[in-house]
């Protein structure tokens, strides 16, 4: 059963209480405001538009989470050579639109295709405030990869990735952990477990050591 929101009180039920489908599917309604998202990300809940249901939010709470922690990403032998060679340079930030842009793009034609202007608008919104990141792979002066995603804490929660050339939204994930794995309680939230992230070091922990993390991250950010 999938709970259903009131629009004008910004708040979330207990998913220990009302737990989320076998899909992760969790909530219905609400909104794409900051108030709403961030309130979600801070209790490990997510919107999708995976499905549409009168085009309203659909959010995500999967009790069992794939994540990868940034010490344990896994660099293959021919990433490693591939980075040695110097070819492709990463930033931070540098340019979440064109990123976020390119996530949608790619995938706006897909079935069950999520990332719409409404879901841009938002997250676009969330980097404005400081609250969302993107990654950015260059060859030369051409992005050829990268990914975005909310932060909070010190946690990533990755929303999408994309490639233009081989490799360039996996240079953008190591770049990432890298970059968190000198911080304690560091975390990337992958949300779905996919044949590529799992390569790279994901694994699944339960809902509540999940959250445990999290809360010890926002506490000593």
């Amino acid at each position: 059963m999938v709970f259903r929101l009131d629009d004008n009180d910004v708040r979330f039920p207990n998913p220990m209480i009302y737990p989320p489908n076998e899909n992760g599917a969790f909530c219905i309604g609400g909104k794409l405001t900051p108030e709403w998202l961030l309130l979600a990300y801070s209790h490990g809940i997510f919107p999708w538009f995976a499905f549409k249901w009168n085009d309203e939010p659909i959010w995500y709470c999967p009790m069992d989470r794939f994540v990868i922690f940034p010490r344990e990403i896994h660099v293959s032998h021919s990433m490693r050579t591939l980075m040695n060679k110097d070819e492709y340079t990463l930033s931070y930030n540098q340019c979440f639109e064109d990123v976020i842009h390119h996530c949608s793009s790619l995938r706006i034609n897909n079935e069950g295709a999520w990332l719409g202007e409404d879901m841009v608008k938002a997250y676009t919104r969330l980097h404005e405030l400081g609250y969302a990141m993107s990654v950015e792979t260059w060859r030369g002066e051409e992005l050829i990869g990268g990914l975005y995603g909310v932060t909070i804490g010190r946690c990533f929660f990755g929303e999408s990735m994309f490639s233009l050339q081989p490799n360039g939204s996996k240079l953008a994930l190591i770049s990432l952990a890298n970059l968190l794995s000198q911080l304690e309680d560091s975390i990337i939230d992958c949300q779905f477990e996919t044949p590529h992230l799992k390569s790279m070091g994901g694994r699944h922990i339960p809902y509540q050591q999940y959250m445990d993390i999290l809360h010890q991250s926002i506490k000593n950010s």
